[in-house]
């Protein structure tokens, strides 16, 4: 493969939605990312209310409890709200690059021996293949680590091209 190879991509907003907001990748609160703090919070609070309804019961010894756990439900809620934001970032980076592959002309990878370029209305991304240091091939999508990271669903391109893209990947990206 000396020459250069490209593969002109079709881009639907939808093709690209399905894969990155996938399994609730999208929710505020039940994305992977935050639902275990999602639910470590709920589970603090309910303790902290019953607790609360009971504090009369308790001795001046006993109070610290009540403290503890405010404390603990306090610190739930700030790694719950540092998840959210960072997953509320997320969200706005993806849905930035999808307003701009909605509206681009051409989308095209090339590759060679050595190099890999994405090309989105003439705005190159150009990596050496030892660049990238991860690639992941699913039924409906490519995806690449490194440098730049990159997500091709399998929609966007003709099957042909799909199997080429996969093969070259594989052959050039070690793990």
């Amino acid at each position: 493969m000396s020459e250069e190879k490209v593969i002109v991509l079709k881009p639907k907003r939808q093709d690209f939605e399905e894969i990155y907001f996938s399994g609730n990748q999208a929710s505020l609160f039940l994305s992977p990312t935050t639902r275990g703090k999602t639910v470590t919070t709920i589970v603090v609070g309910l303790i902290l209310l019953i607790l609360f309804f009971f504090k009369d019961d308790f001795t001046k010894e006993k109070f610290g409890i009540f403290y503890f756990v405010s404390f603990l439900f306090l610190l739930c809620a700030v790694f719950l709200s540092v998840s959210i934001n960072k997953v509320s970032r997320w969200k706005k980076q993806v849905n930035s690059y999808l307003i701009k592959l909605e509206n681009c002309k051409i989308y095209e990878i090339t590759f060679d021996n050595n190099f890999f370029t994405v090309n989105i209305d003439g705005e190159k991304e150009t990596s050496e293949w030892k660049d990238f240091k991860y690639f992941d091939s699913s039924e409906k999508y490519l995806a690449l680590e490194g440098k730049y990271s990159y997500m091709f669903p399998k929609k966007s391109m003709n099957e042909k091209d799909y199997s080429l893209l996969k093969q070259v990947l594989k052959k050039n990206i070690k793990e």
